[in-house]
């Protein structure tokens, strides 16, 4: 047998091992997650991990039952209504959701089917509802993406471009948004101000990336302000969509093993993640070519390529090489 198979094998035996206890170790378990989850045991541990399943066994079934039913009510309190039952506010929400969805993931055919479309646009349209103090936000919509095919995942088998949602029953399909939805939530709870009026939580990283890049490779920050490149041109949307739409949505899941399993170091972990591959773009790519003004496009044409390269994983989700380290680094990361 491959030592990679071996060391793989021997990783799936620790993940059981803490998913059989009677009560999960959380901090065992985002100790492991953060290095890659099994594909099979994603759904569980991302419940787990983002406290929407309780940690201990005896109850968790009976939470997620209560869970799921309630969000099996909402839906035609809130989204099986005719437009004359809704406000202006809401029929503007709805209205924005539902011009946001087809842009959702539209490089993955999968998302374009029609039940898949109703789905994304029920949850977004409900959270939206249930989180008035922020209401829905563009980019939310992307945040839903690794949910919906993670819990898919536990009824479709093989590649997700094969998943058909109009073969899942309607109770079936309403399990998967329930969690999806659940999960969204505990996510969103923990970077709120992300997507409150004026965004001041995305503006913040924003700024703190510039600071970090500028602290560890100063030539390259003075290169992108002798050039007028202002990171919030690019580094608004990484921050706004946590990276989703700028790598292969086949390696999401995995990166995410890593934003769950950090818990309330998320913020200050994607942060540097987004100045990994900032500087990790200016030694690969020429920067007088790369960042010259207007050449944008060419420089995200290279980021991609950069991560469709080092984001390769092996067939049972585990990185290949350095795209995410091994092993999780020291807690203190200055």
């Amino acid at each position: 047998m491959p030592e990679s198979r071996s060391l793989d094998t021997a990783r799936v035996a620790k993940f059981k091992k803490e998913l059989s206890a009677p009560a999960v170790d959380l901090d065992a378990l985002r100790e492991l997650s953060w290095s890659g989850v099994p594909p099979n045991l994603r759904p569980t541990v991302w419940r787990l991990l983002l406290g929407y399943a309780p940690p201990n066994a005896d109850r968790r079934e009976t939470v997620l039952a209560r869970k799921r039913q309630e969000y099996r009510e909402w839906v035609p309190q809130y989204y099986d209504i005719p437009n004359e039952d809704r406000s202006d506010d809401e029929i503007h929400t709805l209205r924005q959701i539902s011009v946001d969805c087809p842009r959702t993931v539209p490089d993955v055919p999968f998302f374009q089917q029609t039940l898949m479309q109703t789905a994304i646009e029920r949850v977004l349209y409900i959270w939206a509802i249930r989180h008035p103090a922020s209401g829905y936000v563009q980019g939310i919509n992307d945040l839903l993406t690794p949910f919906l095919t993670v819990f898919l995942s536990e009824v479709f088998e093989g590649d997700i471009d094969t998943w058909v949602v109009s073969k899942l029953s309607e109770d079936t399909l309403l399990q998967v948004e329930a969690d999806s939805y659940w999960c969204l939530s505990k996510l969103l709870d923990g970077i709120q101000d992300h997507y409150t009026f004026a965004q001041p939580g995305i503006q913040r990283l924003v700024f703190r990336l510039k600071e970090l890049v500028r602290r560890i490779d100063e030539p390259v920050s003075r290169h992108m302000e002798e050039h007028h490149l202002e990171f919030l041109q690019f580094a608004f949307r990484w921050f706004n969509c946590l990276l989703i739409r700028e790598i292969p949505f086949s390696i999401v899941g995995r990166l995410w093993d890593t934003y769950l399993s950090e818990g309330d170091g998320f913020a200050e972990f994607l942060v540097y993640l987004c100045a990994s591959f900032l500087l990790t773009v200016s030694l690969i790519y020429a920067l007088h070519v790369a960042l010259l003004p207007g050449c944008y496009h060419k420089m995200m044409y290279c980021f991609g390529l950069l991560l469709a390269v080092v984001g390769t994983t092996s067939a049972n989700g585990f990185p290949r090489n350095g795209f995410i380290p091994a092993t999780r680094p020291n807690k203190e990361m200055e």
